[in-house]
Parts: structure tokens; sequence; C-alpha cells
């Protein structure tokens, strides 16, 4: 059966149209002739008290190349929404170290933090020492100091800007993280991974049919993502160090959605393996098949809670598509959306305080989070048809496929609605992301 004929085969079974329609817009997105290139962010909004904050050039050596470590820190900071990076362009002379930090000028300037180190090569790696000065108290805040080599240059970057976040702010960054996103040329697809901002891109698999549903194992080192390479959807887990992957669920009918448990022990599956798409585990290694849910509907996009008690799925066993949550070991369902006639792809902040999912806002499809200790309910974007919502792993951002002038992008917003990102490729067109974890930093 060929991936047309599957997806027909899916919609067939959804009375809903606007559940229809949904799969109408991956079918659109999975045949749409597209381009590759770099992906480009624009920043929008920003919170309503924002710390004013200098990131200064490092010192170097002097036959070195000029280091643009301060530059990837500021945007990383800027895109945040939750500093303001003081322009020092204008200042005849910049200290490289702490002693020559003359703080009234900086107390003018309004400054309350104060970025500044240097570089310096160690055989073949990188020296980076950062100090962060409180200019307000004229005392240190951090001091940071990393050996890497050249080529986690931009990393290592990353890792201090979320150290700066951290202390200002008392809670994590995520600038040090990677994603994963599927992008279409031509006829063919592939499987990009990324630092978040979408530079240092690299193939993890590629294949002139569809991938989809890309996810990250918990600790950072797999990916399971589902391919129609055999013109049948099938999981794959693939290794991100070696490259070795595997199939773990081929069975009879389609194999889909791969989700993770929190522990990295087994995945959750959609199959078609009776009739009807329902919800089944699997070990890692695609052994220990058990059915989960058992319905004469629909159940599809799985997502295990942190604590791994229960999987959270889509299903219109209501009539309409809602979200609905079982006992991860199978069981009775119980259903968790009651706003909104149309709510399907949950998926779980990594602190488990929120609830992220597609919502039917009048025709539209926009990214909606649920705060899960109050029940409040906010939709937090804009557009008419996002989907594939998934949080950043401080919980503070949410990562969403789009469409803009008919072209595929990502986007980000803030759990608080206020600061929003897209990220796109020019002339591309870019799906299905996938936040994953925070990276351990470099001894």
């Amino acid at each position: 059966m060929n991936k047309t004929v599957i997806m027909k085969t899916v919609k067939s079974r959804l009375t809903n149209s606007v559940w229809s329609a949904f799969w109408a817009g991956l079918l659109a997105w999975m045949f749409t002739v597209s381009a590759n290139a770099a992906l480009e962010i624009e920043i929008s909004g920003g919170s309503a008290i924002q710390i004013p904050i200098a990131i200064l050039p490092m010192a170097e050596p002097a036959n070195s190349q000029k280091s643009r470590l301060h530059e990837i820190i500021s945007n990383d900071l800027r895109g945040s929404g939750m500093f303001r990076i003081i322009n020092t362009s204008g200042m005849p002379a910049l200290p490289t170290n702490a002693s020559q930090i003359k703080y009234t000028d900086w107390t003018a300037l309004k400054a309350q933090g104060l970025s500044l180190g240097e570089v310096q090569q160690v055989g073949g790696n990188l020296k980076v020492s950062v100090q962060v000065m409180d200019v307000l108290r004229q005392t240190a805040l951090l001091q940071l100091t990393y050996t890497v080599s050249p080529s986690q240059y931009r990393h290592v970057a990353h890792l201090i800007a979320d150290q700066i976040y951290e202390k200002f702010t008392g809670q994590p960054g995520a600038f040090a993280t990677r994603i994963a996103y599927v992008t279409k040329v031509g006829k063919r697809f592939t499987l990009q991974i990324a630092d978040y901002d979408g530079f240092n891109s690299q193939t993890l698999v590629s294949s002139n049919e569809p991938i989809i549903s890309p996810a990250w194992s918990p600790d950072g080192t797999k990916m399971a993502y589902v391919s129609f390479e055999k013109k049948k959807p099938i999981v794959f887990v693939q290794s991100l160090y070696t490259g070795e992957r595997k199939v773990v669920a081929n069975f009879k009918g389609n194999n889909s959605a791969p989700a993770w448990s929190p522990d990295g022990s087994k995945l959750a599956v959609v199959l078609t393996y009776g009739a009807n798409s329902q919800i089944y585990t699997i070990s890692a290694d695609g052994s220990n098949l058990q059915q989960v849910t058992k319905s004469s509907s629909i159940d599809t996009e799985p997502a295990f809670s942190p604590d791994g008690q229960y999987i959270y799925f889509s299903s219109d066993r209501g009539g309409r598509p809602q979200i609905y949550k079982v006992p991860a070991s199978g069981g009775s369902a119980s259903r968790v959306t009651f706003e909104g006639g149309y709510n399907v792809s949950p998926r779980f902040s990594p602190d488990g305080k929120y609830l992220t999912y597609i919502r039917n806002d009048g025709g539209s499809f926009k990214v909606a989070v649920q705060d899960l200790g109050t029940g409040d309910v906010k939709l937090l974007s804009n557009g008419s048809l996002d989907e594939s919502p998934t949080f950043a792993p401080n919980a503070r951002t949410i990562m969403y496929a789009t469409r803009v002038g008919g072209k595929g992008t990502l986007a980000t917003v803030t759990v608080d609605g206020l600061v929003r990102q897209r990220l796109s490729e020019a002339g591309g067109d870019i799906r299905e992301p996938a936040w994953g974890p925070a990276q351990a930093a470099p001894k």
C-alpha cells in the first residue's frame, strides 16, 4: 500500500471534517516542492521587564581570527525576550578583564550585568574564560572556563548564554540544545539535526519517500522516526553517534507516531495491527509488544507523562478529536481536554507543569498550552495551520510547525505568549520539529 492510499485510508475513518483537514495539511506538505537553505531567525515581542546587560567582545591572541562568541551569546539572550543587550559600539575602549572595569560608565548605561573574557589557543583546543559581573554590586556573578575543540565553538557560546540566563532569571536556559526537523527538497525528504537556532545542521537520514515523527530518546543519543522508504510507514531507531539504525516496528498494517518513555526503556507506537489505529508499547529494541488502548475509534499521537505512569493521546472516540489519557500498562481511558471541539497532538513540558496541543480555533489550528496545576488554557500561536508542538528542555518555550506564504517554517513562542521567533529556510519547506534534551557541558 503506497503512502497516498495509507493517508486516504486513515482519513476515511475520520468523519469529522476538521480532523480530516489535519491530514490534508500533512499530505499537502509531503508533495510540496522546496529548496534548502540556512535557517533564518526573526524575533518579535519581549517580556514586560527586560534585564539590561552588556556582552563584550572576548580578548584573544593577536594572530587569531576575530572571536564571535559575544555575538552568539548576545543573540541567544536577546532572542529569549528576557534581556536588553546594551550597544557598546560607540564606546572608545572596552575592558577585557575585571580590573579594567569603570563601573560608573556602565551604571550610566543602566547595565545590570557585564560579560567579558578571553579566548586562548591551547594546543589544538580553545580555552574560553568568562567573567560575568554584577554592575550594581561590583562583584563577580559567574566565573566560567571551558576547554573545547574548535568544532564546539558555537556550543560553548550557547553554554555561556545558558549560565547567564539562569543566573539572572533563576531558570535554566535552553540555548545549548538541539532540534530535529524534516525538510523536503524536490522529491527528497531529509531528517536534520541542528543547534536550537538552526546552525550546524547535519543530515541523519535522507529518502525519496516521506520521513515523519522524529522523537529524541531521553538521553539524546538516539532518534526514533517513521520512514516510508519500504512503501509503508515503519518505525526506526537510529544512533546519533554511530549512525546505526534498526527497525523496531514493522508489524502488519501501519506503524507510526513513536514516543519514548521517560526512562528510555520503551516506545509507545500507533499500529493498525488489527483494524483501526490503536496505541501499543514496545521495548526500545522492538520486542515485547503490548496493546494499551482498545476501542473502535482512532487512537493516535501518544505521549508519555513525565512520570511514565500515563500515556496521553488523541482520539475521536467521543465523536470529535480530543485528548485522553490511559495507564501506560493499559486500562480505561479518561478524557483530558474539555474546552473547544478539537484538540490533538499532546506533548508535555519536561517539568510536568504544562501540556501543549493543537486546538481548532474558529477554523484555524493553533498552539494551546494548559497549566496542569490550575487547568487554565491559553492559545499561543496565531497561524492558520500550526502543528507539531514540542517543548524546550527548560519548559519555557514551545517550538511548532506553521505555514507562512504557503511555505512550511518553524516558530517558537514562550509559554506566556510574549516572545515569538520564526525559523525559516529561504525558499525551503520544513516541518515536524522535535526539541532535544539538554546536553552536558564539555569537560
